[in-house]
């Protein structure tokens, strides 16, 4: 069973728009809401693909209900702890446009070149005040839950009152593998947790660890492993095995919002896969989420057909 924890879980709102005038009104097309937070776009993922998940987190509020009843009608499994607080909202604006042809071209497009969203634009509510109580409750809850677990991912921004340590405290308590995704102080206190995998994205890890030897520096205060994310460029893992980079074969155009969940999800599965499998089904389900509308959903198409292509080294 793989745990994905959410401390900043969301309502997650995403309207699909032809194009963007931001002085002017707008007609959406098309409008999708539901629970989001990025380990519930993890677990998502991971549900999909047929693995075990249980998502944990905090909630709150009719915010919080709303959540509560979307991943009900979703199937997935949750053991939430409440709060008074209201949980947050957030908002995705994403402009779709048909790609063009290819100039000359006369076969049928691949899947990247069928995907339809230009550019994205996030609008993240900072989430509510969780009190000393509470966060006290939510650790006594997950270090029960974490101990019945075979993987546990620690995801996303943190609420307020919420300590910037708080996940390396949460990494060092069960005996499974932890993966943390984190940005600001929560990724620069998480090695302290000594946790298998800590994944920054490459913007994520230059303001946290200013130079180049920012993975390194990670990996010197506990981190077993650090995946770095690097969009369209690709995956750059420093582990105890070496150092591994996933290299892709073209870029897919779309919604960006989630495809770092799905490339943790990837991470997450079978853990004890070697580095160049995990690196490269990772990769492709990053990729493949891009080209999906809303985070926490992937593309096949495009998964089935970048995944043989990424170059590992």
């Amino acid at each position: 069973m793989i745990l994905t924890v959410t401390l900043n879980m969301a309502l997650d709102v995403t309207y699909e728009v032809p194009s963007v005038d931001w002085d002017g009104v707008n007609r959406v097309g098309a409008v999708h809401r539901r629970a989001g937070g990025k380990g519930v776009n993890v677990a998502r993922v991971l549900a999909t693909l047929g693995q075990e998940v249980l998502v944990t987190g905090l909630v709150g509020g009719p915010t919080g209900r709303a959540i509560e009843d979307d991943l009900e009608a979703a199937g997935l499994r949750a053991a939430l702890s409440r709060i008074a607080g209201d949980s947050r909202t957030t908002l995705a604006v994403c402009e779709t446009a048909a790609t063009p042809a290819t100039p000359g071209r006369q076969e049928a497009p691949t899947p990247h070149e069928r995907t339809g969203a230009r550019r994205t634009a996030l609008f993240n509510e900072p989430g509510p005040h969780v009190t000393p109580d509470e966060l006290a409750g939510f650790v006594r809850r997950y270090t029960s839950l974490a101990r019945e677990a075979d993987v546990v991912v620690l995801s996303g921004s943190l609420p307020r009152g919420v300590p910037a340590d708080i996940y390396a405290t949460l990494a060092g308590i069960p005996d499974a593998p932890v993966i943390v995704d984190a940005d600001g102080d929560p990724l620069r206190h998480a090695p302290k947790g000594r946790p298998s995998v800590v994944k920054p994205n490459a913007e994520e890890l230059a303001r946290a660890f200013p130079g180049s030897g920012g993975a390194q520096e990670l990996r010197s205060q506990g981190a077993e492993a650090v995946v770095v994310s690097m969009g369209a460029d690709g995956l750059l893992a420093v582990t105890g095995e070496g150092t591994f980079r996933a290299r892709m074969p073209y870029t897919v155009v779309g919604n960006p919002t989630g495809a770092g969940d799905a490339l943790v999800a990837g991470l997450a599965m079978d853990e004890a896969r070697s580095w160049p499998d995990r690196l490269r089904t990772a990769a492709a389900l990053g990729a493949a989420a891009v080209a999906a509308p809303v985070a926490g959903a992937f593309d096949r198409d495009v998964y089935a057909d970048i995944h043989p292509q990424i170059v590992i080294t």
